[in-house]
């Protein structure tokens, strides 16, 4: 089949990413080697939002310079294998309000506070993550291109 044939579709892009739980986050450091980091993440409007420590690596590369590409696949044989990735450009949000939130849409998809994801309350956000989130940036990934894969589409054809 052609890699056409295996592309998702807008829509199954981000329904796979929705159901994704680790994205690989890949920036460039000043020494123009790649430096790669696992990262949690949520979507909004059709776009991938994480946040980070200001101070980590990943945002000061990206503060030197916005480009990323980031990767989320699934699947453990050929027949099953997915994937998105996108070359980018990061968005950095400085808004303690607006990383505060990311982190609670976070805390609702991973087990951030206890052994469960959790709805927080603001109260309970607040007390969770308040203190860190002025030390904290958030990443909107900004879409240049995206290339996806799903070998299920072949089925069971190489």
């Amino acid at each position: 089949m052609a890699r056409k044939d295996i592309t998702m579709t807008g829509q199954e892009v981000v329904a796979f990413l929705d159901e994704t739980a680790i994205l690989e986050v890949a920036t460039i450091g000043s020494d123009g080697w790649p430096h790669l980091a696992p990262m949690w993440f949520v979507m909004e409007d059709d776009r991938i939002v994480f946040r980070s420590f200001t101070r980590s690596q990943k945002i000061v590369n990206l503060q030197r310079d916005p480009r990323l590409t980031v990767l989320a696949e699934d699947g453990d044989d050929y027949a099953a294998l997915r994937g998105v990735m996108i070359k980018a450009e990061a968005r950095l949000v400085e808004d303690p309000a607006y990383v505060l939130a990311i982190y609670g849409r976070l805390a609702a998809k991973y087990a951030m506070v206890g052994t469960e994801p959790v709805e927080l309350s603001d109260e309970d956000l607040e007390a969770a993550f308040g203190g860190f989130a002025s030390k904290n940036t958030a990443v909107v990934v900004e879409p240049i291109k995206t290339a996806s894969w799903d070998h299920r589409k072949l089925g069971g054809d190489y």
